[in-house]
């Protein structure tokens, strides 16, 4: 839901009425109705709101949603309030999402990075490992800010763009950062989809999850296990994997979930099995949403709104 206060504020400013903008802007009472119903204007009818009263799009409008543990991320992540859920989420997540992979800062210094942007340089860490990890906070903000938004090609690449720009990768001339990759690779044994047919075998993937009527936790999940079976990027698809589950949480009104690097041969042994059994991925996730809800509770949000599973 989009809230126009900051577009009724203006107008109040120069001792207009919602309906002058029929005639001052030959914007049409169907728009209207949408700006009095909270719904999202088409992009050039805000733009022409933003050139007319010089100012951006923030200060005519915000979104609000009554997903109370989205809410409360934009809120905490807008107004940079310390030690609530948001502030604990980027540390948690990051932490434990980077230590799946190999990473190789502690949850210390993590946390250490997030709350003073410094690290002790007798830490003798990888320069790579504390960019992905500045670059994993990045990634979590656009999946708060954007995840209302249908999932999409734009939104995926994006979040690759974001965990590996800055890298040692973004050299490489065979790395992609931000798109597709170009060379064949192997994970656990398992082949994954060829280069060539990454982009249709996403496309469908995208395809058959957007026809959902309701999504599930398990339709998440599923697709998670679909995601990392193609295995669309050269490196990074865990994460990327991992930050989508999150977004998508948050749009279909679901507990997110972490999953937690002390449990990540659950996981694994979940990926690996998911054909014959998916039981096992599908109870690692449960497990992460506990860690979640526990996290949730600790700072007292009522989720009895949300759909549990």
């Amino acid at each position: 839901m989009y809230n126009y206060d900051g577009l009724n504020k203006k107008l109040k400013e120069r001792n207009l009425k919602k309906s002058d903008l029929t005639s001052v802007l030959s914007i049409s009472s169907r728009t209207l109705a949408k700006i009095s119903k909270g719904e999202k204007l088409a992009d050039s009818v805000m733009s022409k709101l933003c050139t007319y009263f010089s100012c951006s799009k923030d200060d005519l409008c915000r979104i609000v949603s009554d997903n109370p543990i989205l809410q409360t991320l934009r809120e905490e992540k807008e107004h940079k309030i310390p030690g609530g859920l948001y502030h604990e989420l980027q540390i948690r997540m990051t932490y434990n999402s980077n230590h799946i992979e190999g990473g190789t800062l502690s949850e210390e210094q993590t946390r250490r990075i997030f709350e003073t942007n410094t690290l002790d340089a007798e830490d003798g860490l990888p320069v790579d490992d504390i960019i992905e990890t500045v670059n994993h906070f990045r990634a979590i903000d656009y999946c708060i800010d954007m995840a209302e938004e249908p999932l999409n090609e734009e939104i995926i690449k994006h979040l690759h763009y974001l965990l590996k720009s800055r890298t040692k990768n973004e050299t490489l001339f065979w790395f992609r950062v931000g798109d597709y990759k170009l060379r064949p690779n192997v994970v656990g044994g398992i082949e994954t989809t060829a280069p060539k047919d990454v982009a249709t075998d996403i496309q469908a993937l995208l395809s058959a999850y957007l026809k959902k009527q309701t999504v599930t936790l398990k339709d998440i999940i599923d697709f998670h296990y679909r995601f990392e079976r193609i295995h669309p990027f050269q490196d990074g698809n865990g994460r990327v994997g991992r930050l989508i589950a999150f977004k998508e949480c948050l749009k279909n009104n679901l507990m997110p979930f972490i999953i937690e690097d002390r449990k990540k041969q659950y996981y694994y042994r979940g990926l690996a099995e998911y054909t014959n059994e998916p039981g096992f991925l599908v109870d690692t996730c449960y497990d992460g949403q506990d860690t979640f809800r526990a996290l949730v509770q600790r700072f007292d949000i009522d989720v009895s709104a949300l759909d549990e599973k």
